[in-house]
């Protein structure tokens, strides 16, 4: 009689067959074959459980990203604009500002130069015209000098600071410093006033950075002497000029627009500048 297959998934599959010397035994699955079956069936589904998650993922919709924050919205230009004018307005253009004005200004500077992205190269027709010095960080060490060597403010020497411009030209790359001077005399006598005028060249730097070379000093008598012809300053000989080059200096352009200019010079000294 043949052999009759039987087997159900709760007993075990076993050929039943006339007692021989070839019959085969009972196949019983083992422990570890069980447990393989097992680990096949969660691979697969982890496998199917991936590949839905993966499906869900591809099918997601894509959504436009949140809205920025408008870098140049006007109203916040304007407002940080009206506060750095409120913290440096006063200060007569930095010779009278304390440590507290000094740290006020520059924080008001860094909020307004936090819209920079200065780029020269493309708005160097912003820098054209005659722009006026409303504050300078370095006027408070007291000098004319600024961060650099220069003559002293105050009792020591009869010197009177006026209005401080400069007059940029970007075709012919004129960059001139135009500053107006007092200076004391003995009574009965006026004033003797002045305009000095330190000629220079300029020339791009990078994408933000000014590089200018000093030509000349003009000083031109204003005020009871104005009918005086301007004359020029004549310049040290080579062997009285000091070993650093004072001719030249570097700034950066942190903030510009039609009206306002920050700049920062090569010695940190801030100084901002409104359109004349």
């Amino acid at each position: 009689m043949g052999s009759l297959l039987l087997g159900s998934a709760s007993s075990p599959l076993c050929y039943l067959s006339p007692p021989t010397a070839t019959s085969l035994p009972c196949l019983t699955p083992n422990r570890g074959t069980l447990h393989l079956e097992r680990l096949q069936l969660e691979s697969r589904k982890l496998k199917n459980r991936f590949f839905v998650r993966q499906a869900t993922l591809d099918e997601s919709p894509v959504l436009d990203p949140p809205p920025r924050f408008e870098e140049t919205d006007p109203e916040v230009v304007a407002s940080l604009k009206l506060k750095l004018l409120g913290a440096v307005s006063g200060l007569n253009r930095g010779l009278a500002a304390n440590e507290e004005d000094l740290r006020r200004a520059e924080s008001a500077a860094k909020d307004l130069e936090a819209f920079g992205g200065v780029d020269l190269t493309k708005d160097l027709d912003k820098l054209q015209g005659r722009w006026k010095l409303i504050y300078s960080s370095a006027f408070s060490s007291r000098t004319l000098g600024g961060s650099r060597p220069g003559p002293p403010t105050g009792r020591l020497l009869p010197i009177t600071l006026g209005q401080v411009f400069q007059r940029i030209d970007i075709l012919s790359k004129d960059f001139d410093n135009i500053v107006e001077i007092q200076f004391g005399t003995p009574w009965p006598l006026p004033p003797l006033e002045a305009t000095a005028t330190l000629a220079h060249k300029f020339e791009l730097i990078g994408s933000s950075k000014i590089k200018i070379i000093f030509e000349k000093t003009t000083v031109k008598p204003t005020g009871s002497l104005s009918q005086l012809p301007p004359f020029e300053v004549p310049r040290l000989p080579d062997a009285l000029r000091p070993p650093s080059d004072t001719r030249s200096g570097e700034f950066e352009v942190t903030y510009l627009d039609a009206d306002t200019r920050i700049t920062r010079g090569d010695r940190g000294e801030l100084r901002v500048f409104v359109i004349s």
